[in-house]
């Protein structure tokens, strides 16, 4: 054997070594975190106005949650209600943000348009009183002065300062669809979910729409992994860390501003492809709300997950299902006891987590909580 050939068989050796090490590094990268340990809540001793959850947002130390009969908050331990009869202008809750600049509370309502909380008083918005394009809201985002809201006929803004509002429909946006059923808001962008109309983020400097859609236009299946947007029917859009995450009915997308990825339940941890919110908690990990539990893409990187399902319908309690894109490596337990996994919304609170489902709220209690994994493992397997 002569000298190049030698090289040639070392190297091939080196690097099926390297394939190895790296194949055995990602199966023991290190353990992301899990939430064992959870609190539930529900209707009538449990605080809450009605158990079916459709929205909950963190404000400080402060936890607001809309449901189908009317608001509720958390605080200290204790929970407070609205409904009809306190001011509330409609008894569905469907969307909830607060304003960082006021401290106001912006409700999304069912069927009854847009209200205002401040001071104990609740505001209303409708088709008839202001330039709320349709009183059906799906979602309400605040950036800076303007609060966006999210309609089945459309998108409005209200300047908070100047009070006057701004119509997009698809005569004056991008829109091939008009059924807006999500928005959020961060670096000076919006961000609208469309259902069949894909992802369209507004820049407030340019005052211009882009669209960002499904390349293969395949409503069936996703023709090119990672082309772009994985389907056109979006169900909400999430911002953080300057990458955008946006949730469908046939999976997740992930898009750094460069590089779209896109995860199915076939190759990855997701527990559904159905998908009804994803919230990002940073850029490298997002919470996501299935019809069949919550999936956690815990690290970016590394392809890592947690499912957390009932994994009968009988079962006591959900499991933890930790894995490594599709392959899954070990189960875990917790004290979840919620009888509904057709999860809808989430939201952080420090190191918490909540989910609100069709029958009852519940949080994980972060006790220990890390980002991403922790990796000890990684630094003995590269020795």
């Amino acid at each position: 054997m002569n000298g190049t050939m030698r090289l040639v068989l070392v190297a091939a050796v080196v690097g099926l070594a390297a394939a190895a090490v790296a194949k055995e590094a990602q199966n023991v990268a290190g353990e992301p975190y899990v939430y064992t340990h959870w609190e539930t809540f529900y209707a009538g001793e449990g605080g809450l106005p009605n158990d079916h959850i459709f929205s909950i947002t963190a404000d400080g130390d402060r936890l607001w949650v809309g449901t189908e009969d009317g608001l509720a908050l958390y605080e200290d331990g204790k929970w407070r209600s609205w409904g009809e009869k306190d001011g509330l202008p409609w008894r569905v809750v469907s969307a909830i943000a607060v304003s960082e600049k006021t401290g106001d509370v912006w409700l999304g309502l069912f069927g009854g348009g847009l209200s205002r909380f401040s001071g104990g008083r609740f505001d209303h918005f409708n088709q008839f009183n202001s330039g709320l394009v349709n009183d059906v809201v799906y979602g309400v985002a605040v950036l800076d002065d303007t609060v966006w809201v999210a309609t089945t006929a459309g998108m409005s803004a209200l300047n908070t300062v100047t009070g006057e509002w701004e119509i997009y429909t698809e005569k004056n946006a991008p829109m091939e669809e008009i059924w807006c059923y999500n928005v959020d808001a961060g670096d000076g962008k919006v961000y609208a979910a469309v259902w069949g109309g894909g992802i369209l983020e507004w820049d407030s400097k340019t005052r211009r729409w882009n669209a960002h859609r499904d390349p293969d236009r395949e409503m069936e299946i996703d023709l090119y992994r990672d082309d772009g947007l994985i389907h056109m029917i979006t169900t909400s859009a999430s911002y953080v860390d300057e990458v955008l995450w946006a949730s469908t009915y046939f999976g997740l997308s992930r898009y750094d501003g460069r590089h779209w990825r896109g995860y199915m339940d076939h190759d990855s941890g997701l527990a559904s492809n159905f998908i009804n919110l994803s919230k990002g908690r940073s850029g490298s990990s997002c919470y996501n709300a299935t019809d069949l539990g919550l999936a956690v893409l815990s690290d970016f990187a590394t392809d890592t997950w947690v499912s957390y399902r009932r994994d009968t319908e009988d079962a006591a309690t959900w499991t933890a299902h930790v894995g490594v894109g599709n392959e899954e490596r070990r189960t875990v337990a917790t004290d979840l006891t919620l009888p509904n996994h057709f999860v809808i919304a989430v939201e952080f609170q420090g190191d918490d987590v909540w989910i609100g489902t069709g029958h009852g709220l519940a949080r994980g209690v972060g006790a220990g909580y890390f980002e991403g994994l922790s990796r000890p493992q990684v630094e003995e397997a590269g020795r």
